[in-house]
Formats: structure tokens, sequence, C-alpha cells
């Protein structure tokens, strides 16, 4: 068992979640329930490892609804629906959402094990890929503004000759720019470089289409 080994379980129903406690523990997952969607809240920060068993049905705030809270606040959790109430529309809707799965209950212990592990798998992916981002981040954030021009024109194929006459500088301060790029960045090559300059871009993107349309 793993760090990441840890399963949320959020089901208002008692006995429902000694149940699936005992199963999980017994595989040897560590486990933390709660009865409301509010309570796992109050814990709940991005970065957080592991995966969720969320219930539909809930007082206060319910299954779906605390799915989008968590894409608001960007927790990366994988989700797996657990309900005695499914329809096609809400099982629909919350695998568009990015559930990992929807099972209704009684749920095979077999098929929910199995899940459970997928949604860890995929708790390690996302965590590693952030943390390879901030990583990308933080060495961009080295970079001065003609540094990052100078970056974005290599990539892109352009040779030292080309920057110069497209930036206005003489070849040897591009060629000095380029050097301050690979020693702050700790790229060993341009393909390497290519990576963490598509990060930099992908993380302006998801920005840009994060902010509210006015």
């Amino acid at each position: 068992m793993s760090d990441l080994d840890l399963v949320f379980v959020i089901d208002d129903d008692e006995a429902v979640r000694d149940a699936l406690t005992m199963q999980l523990e017994a595989a040897g997952y560590a486990v933390a329930a709660f009865g409301t969607a509010s309570e796992f809240l109050d814990v709940c920060m991005p970065g957080t490892p592991g995966c969720i068993i969320l219930d539909v049905d809930m007082p206060g705030m319910d299954g779906p609804a605390l799915q989008q809270e968590l894409i608001r606040r960007g927790v990366q959790l994988p989700v797996i629906f657990l309900s005695g109430k499914g329809t096609i529309s809400l099982t629909v809707r919350t695998i568009k959402a990015g559930a990992m799965d929807f099972l209704t209950k009684p749920v095979d212990g077999s098929l929910l094990l199995a899940r459970v592990q997928e949604a860890l798998e995929k708790s390690s992916f996302l965590l590693k890929r952030v943390r390879a981002n901030q990583s990308n981040a933080s060495r961009l954030a080295k970079l001065t503004e003609r540094e990052r021009e100078v970056m974005m024109l290599a990539v892109a194929g352009h040779t030292s000759k080309e920057m110069a006459q497209r930036l206005g500088i003489s070849y040897r301060t591009v060629e000095i720019h380029r050097a301050h790029v690979m020693q702050k960045t700790g790229a060993a090559n341009l393909l390497e470089l290519a990576r963490i300059a598509n990060a930099l871009e992908s993380r302006k993107t998801s920005r840009q289409m994060s902010l509210p349309h006015t």
C-alpha cells in the first residue's frame, strides 16, 4: 500500500459507510469516511491523493453537486459514484463531468475493488502530471521576457540568425539568451525544452478557458 491508496467514502448511510470501510480496509486500503459532502470539503484540498466513492442522494449537497464543487476547486480526485437510484441521464451526466464510473447498490465486491484500483492509478498519474507542471512553471518563472521569446522561437525551429533578425538583436545576443534558457530550465536538449515550453502554453490555455466570459 502506498500514500496514494487512500479511499474517501462519502455516504449518509452509516451502515453503508461501515460496510465499505471494512471491505476496503480488508483489501489493504486506508479509508476516510464522511456522512455529508460538507464534512469532506472541510478537509479536502487540491493535490489530495486518492479517490472517492460517492453516494448520489445525501442531505444538503448531493453527490453530483459535490462533484461540480470539486471541479470548481481544482480537486482532481477520481470519483466513483455508488447509488441505489441511478438513472441513465444521471449516469451520463456524471460520467461526462469526469466520474470514473457509476455503480449501483448492491455492488459486486470484486468489481468495486477493481474500479478503486483503476481510480487510484489515475490519481497517481494526475498527481505526477501536476507536480511536473509545477516544476516546469517554477523553472520558466526564472526566464526574462526576452528569454521566453527566444525559447518559443527556438522550439518553433528558428535558427539563431533568424531569431536575431526577427527580434532586432545581434546573433551573439541570441546565443547568450539561448544559453541562459537552457541553463535556467535545465533542459538537456531542444526536444526537452519543447516539452517544457508546451507545458507553459498548456497552462496559459487552461487559464484562459477557465476565465469567466463577459
